[in-house]
């Protein structure tokens, strides 16, 4: 029997208030979105709406297209790069994990190495417009986050504990490659793939920088770099003297928007989470405990 530590309810009452200290700016978010701009400049920020009001929300949806494009461009690049990903992640983990392969210590140092070691801005850039030619294109804010080192290794380090003579009795058997890890590696490693899908997937979908570094064409823009466009150019009319009073006297809402835009791109994030959460937290600890 478990002996149950005196102090047990001390530590939840320690974790639950370290948790709502995280979630509380995003309730605050969540709230100043839905306040009254002048109510906020006034009284500051609180956990519940101040004048309650759809003014910011109203504003960012009264050109649809301005939120719409962004909103289709990086769902369609969290899906097709996260799976794409994953796919040659999982297979460059299973390569590395194969005694029987020769080559499996020298890939798995140039992964190391490629962890430890960046190319650089330049060459990267260089790379994705010179050779590539993916200059305004939505492959450039894909294929640069195709494979990351440090999650190969996550990979790894999972189908290393996968019985070898699993392996062994599927090739006896007459399985080929393809048919070894599809059918087989592929469906025993559904925890670490859903939890490395799920942080290649937060990697997309928080992407700005590929954005800004690719693409000129409006309606490639991405959610994340669109959000960092408004607030810049919010921050910018709040310190420069004329806008704000041009502002003040449109009754634009800068600072309500930039929480609206906020809450408008993390929230589908939040949604998805709870779904893969049992798979997260077994990719977490799988692996862990050796037998």
């Amino acid at each position: 029997m478990v002996e149950r530590h005196p102090w047990r309810w001390l530590v939840y009452a320690l974790f639950i208030a370290v948790s709502l200290f995280c979630v509380a700016p995003f309730f605050i978010i969540i709230s100043a979105s839905f306040s009254d701009e002048m109510m906020l400049k006034t009284n500051g920020y609180s956990f519940l709406p101040q004048g309650l009001t759809l003014d910011a929300y109203a504003y960012i949806f009264k050109t649809p297209k301005a939120i719409l494009m962004p909103y289709a461009v990086t769902i369609f690049c969290t899906v097709i790069g996260t799976v794409a990903s994953l796919v040659i992640t999982a297979m460059m983990g299973y390569v590395c994990s194969r005694r029987d392969f020769k080559a499996h210590k020298a890939l798995s140092f140039l992964v190391f190495f490629a962890m430890l070691f960046n190319v650089g801005l330049v060459a990267t850039y260089f790379t994705m417009v010179s050779i590539y030619g993916l200059k305004d294109s939505v492959w450039a804010m894909i294929v640069p986050m195709l494979m990351s080192p440090w999650n190969v290794f996550l990979m790894k380090s999972f189908m290393n504990d996968v019985p070898f003579e699993l392996i062994e009795a599927a090739k006896i058997d007459g399985s080929g490659e393809f048919r070894l890890f599809f059918q087989i590696i592929v469906p025993i490693a559904k925890p670490a793939l859903a939890t490395i899908g799920l942080f290649i997937a937060f990697a997309y979908w928080n992407d700005w920088y590929n954005c800004f570094l690719y693409i000129n064409n409006n309606d490639l823009t991405s959610l994340q770099y669109y959000l960092y466009r408004v607030m810049s150019e919010a921050a910018f009319l709040s310190t420069n003297t004329m806008a704000s009073t041009m502002l003040a006297a449109r009754q634009i809402p800068t600072t309500t928007v930039r929480m609206a835009m906020c809450v408008l791109a993390a929230g589908p994030m939040l949604v998805v989470f709870p779904f893969f959460q049992k798979y997260f937290v077994r990719g977490l600890t799988v692996g862990s405990v050796k037998g």
